[in-house]
């Protein structure tokens, strides 16, 4: 198993019905409602992504004063740099700025930092270069926000900052010409998701004004939407028509150098989503700020050259490919460091070490997160100091597990779930120790375990049709705040296993309710799983189209496998899910309601055994021997049904001892009907 935990939606039959009523496929409407959309209204109100959706960026602190600085620039013919960063939602907001600028008439700069070099945010060696190139004004794109000493340090230059950003803010804000951020405390722009590139977006349509608003967002929605997939920011609100419009504008775009990466990516004439940009399009733009080459990335964003445009798509795609390798062989190591560790006093994994490759320890820290299911941070040292970047893990809050940790920090960054950090090496294991006390205080000394939400049991595997998962892309745009729907079936039998992708991946067949389905899951083993034909599991998984050479089917690409449970523990699992009060399916419900042949054959048991002395049984031998007496099929979880309606009715006096059973027959006069039960009122309700 992946995850230690599945927590399975509670089914609502009658919001399904409802909202299959609107036109709604059953998996999708099964996904809505788990996720609390379970009226036509709301999930419009969630799904809608029209213009509509965007506020006025006016409505942002600081932004008229930051479009009226900017403007003053390009009237007075001033020198401009876009200041960003060096990930890809970074490049992505210095390019789209850069881009108008230009178009506008401006003399612009872009510059991106060197991540070796100069590390995250704005510095002084830069705003000094930039002043000393004629840099008048410069506006900082996806970062800034902590940069109060180099505001100051620029003002001493006769250089002004107009700073937009994204990220948290400190309690002290940088005394710059404006300040533009949505998580300014004193900030009343309703939609606090924007990316930094979703910030930058906003200052262009400040500038261009409410009649040149549909030409700038067909323009700049590709970047934009790459920028706020790739920082894994939440798909709801704004974010929703921003990537929706994005992604349209990217299957057509002009830009050169994207079209040749798209191309070099495999992703050219393809169905581009939220997905593809997130796992395909964005590691390889990522690639080049990692391995210390931004600049490739941004010049692809901007040049005109198609030829060009072509070796740089290239260029990314070879630093990709050794990013990886490097990211493979740091992985392996802090593996070894981890499970060298003492599982029992660790709630938060903090590693450190010589020559790691500050550009890839980021991905190392998800994924060791992932394996190790508790905050991650990763220190690359050099000289005595170490640089840091760190993963959350269950929504732990980092930036303030950070700010927390404050004292024991030289300077820190970023957002709840992805942040950096500087600090010196004899503080690391004192950094270790406070980050491990926050984190237990913080879950009152429980571990953290790694849980798999899933949207629904799919009852019926007959639903699983092309057209109900093709129905699934209502919910598009899928990423951070909108997760793509995962399923689970129980009780499927394994027919087949082979190893893929060169061992790398497992496709399995399974059957379940008379289908067959291909499978999927990456990133697993035959022998890592324990799994082999003849096994029966329960299987979690997003249900995809997959095509090859003009043959269409349904594959489901695994999230997780677990042993199905006996039938007898199935039953007693439902039993017991029926006495914490828990929502049942109609399904379900039914397979509760005991017949009134079971409930004859159980009384004429228990006059025959329960007399003169109480009967002292376990439930699944009681089950068996009235099964067994009355020629019938046992079961377990409807032979406790009738015990408790035989105890409500008072017919009985029901006593449970850990897996025994205590039955006393009461005195009874006259007849007693049991369809006045409760319970059984409860279930037939159930079922309707």
């Amino acid at each position: 198993m992946k995850y230690k935990q599945w927590n399975i939606a509670p089914g609502d039959p009658a919001a399904r019905r409802t909202m299959e009523a609107a036109g709604v496929s059953p998996l999708a409407a099964m996904a809505l409602c788990a996720r609390g959309l379970d009226t036509p209204e709301k999930a419009r109100a969630f799904l809608d992504a029209g213009l509509d959706r965007l506020a006025d960026p006016l409505l942002m602190r600081d932004m008229d004063r930051a479009a009226a600085r900017v403007r003053l620039a390009l009237d007075r013919g001033e020198a401009l740099a876009v200041y960003g960063d060096y990930d890809v939602d970074g490049i992505t907001s210095t390019c789209l700025l850069t881009d108008f600028l230009r178009r506008e008439g401006g003399t612009v700069i872009p510059y991106i930092p060197d991540r070796m070099e100069e590390g995250y945010g704005v510095n002084r060696e830069a705003l000094a270069a930039l002043r000393a190139r004629g840099v008048g004004l410069v506006v900082t794109v996806d970062c800034g926000i902590t940069a109060v000493e180099e505001t100051e340090y620029a003002a001493s230059l006769g250089l002004e900052l107009v700073i937009t950003d994204h990220h948290e803010c400190k309690s002290t804000l940088p005394d710059a010409a404006a300040v533009v951020d949505p998580r300014r405390a004193d900030c009343p722009y309703p939609f606090k998701c924007l990316a930094g590139v979703g910030v930058a977006l906003k200052l262009v349509l400040a500038l261009g004004g409410l009649s040149r608003r549909e030409e700038l967002l067909e323009r700049y929605a590709d970047l934009a939407a790459i920028g706020t997939v790739a920082d894994v920011m939440s798909l709801t609100g704004e974010n929703r028509t921003i990537v929706r419009l994005g992604l349209a504008a990217l299957a057509r775009t002009e830009r050169p150098g994207l079209r040749a990466l798209l191309r070099e990516a495999g992703m050219e004439g393809k169905a581009l989503t939220a997905m593809s940009v997130g796992y395909t399009l964005a590691p390889r733009i990522n690639a080049s700020g990692r391995m210390g080459c931004a600049g490739l990335a941004g010049e692809l964003f901007l040049t005109d050259d198609p030829a060009r445009g072509e070796e740089l798509a290239r260029q990314l795609c070879q630093l990709n490919r050794e990013r990886q390798a490097i990211e493979g062989e740091i992985y392996a190591q802090c593996e070894a460091m981890a499970q060298a560790m003492p599982h029992q006093r660790r709630y938060a994994l903090v590693l450190s070490g010589e020559h790691w490759h500050q550009g890839v320890v980021g991905i190392v820290a998800s994924r060791l997160a992932e394996k190790y299911a508790c905050p991650t941070f990763m220190i690359c040292l050099q000289d005595g100091r170490g640089k840091g970047s760190c993963r959350s893990y269950a929504g732990f809050n980092l930036f303030a597990a950070l700010e927390r940790c404050a004292p024991l920090l030289e300077g820190f960054g970023g957002h709840e779930l992805a942040a950096g950090f500087t600090i010196r090496e004899d503080n690391i294991p004192a950094f270790a120790q406070a980050m491990n006390e926050y984190v237990r205080d913080l879950t009152g000394g429980e571990k953290m375990i790694s849980v798999l939400d899933v949207d629904g049991e799919v009852e019926d595997p007959g639903q699983l049709t092309l057209e109900n998962v093709e129905g699934l892309d209502l919910l598009e745009p899928f990423g951070s705040g909108n997760p793509r729907p995962v399923f689970s079936l129980s009780g499927c039998t394994v027919t087949a296993v082979s190893q893929v992708g060169g061992g790398r991946h497992l496709k399995l067949k399974l059957s379940a309710g008379g289908r067959g389905f291909d499978a999927i899951f990456f990133s697993a083993t035959a022998a890592g799983t324990g799994i082999s034909a003849g096994d029966r599991v329960d299987a979690a998984f997003t249900p995809q189209v997959n095509e090859y050479r003009g043959w269409r089917n349904v594959q489901l690409q695994l999230c997780d496998l677990r042993p199905a449970l006996t039938r007898a523990q199935a039953e007693r699992a439902l039993y017991e899910k029926f006495c914490r009060g828990e929502a049942l399916t109609p399904r379900e419900a039914a397979a509760l309601l005991p017949s009134r042949e079971e409930f004859v054959a159980l009384w004429r048991y228990l006059q025959g055994h329960a007399r003169p002395a109480a009967l002292e049984e376990t439930a699944h031998r009681l089950a068996r021997a009235v099964a067994r007496a009355a020629g019938r099929r046992e079961t377990v979880m409807r032979t406790l049904v009738c015990l408790e309606v035989f105890d409500e009715r008072g017919l009985i006096r029901l006593e449970h001892s850990t897996d025994h059973l205590r039955i006393d027959l009461m005195p009874v006069e006259g007849k007693v009907d049991l369809d006045q039960s409760d319970i059984l009122r409860r279930l037939r309700k159930l079922m309707e």
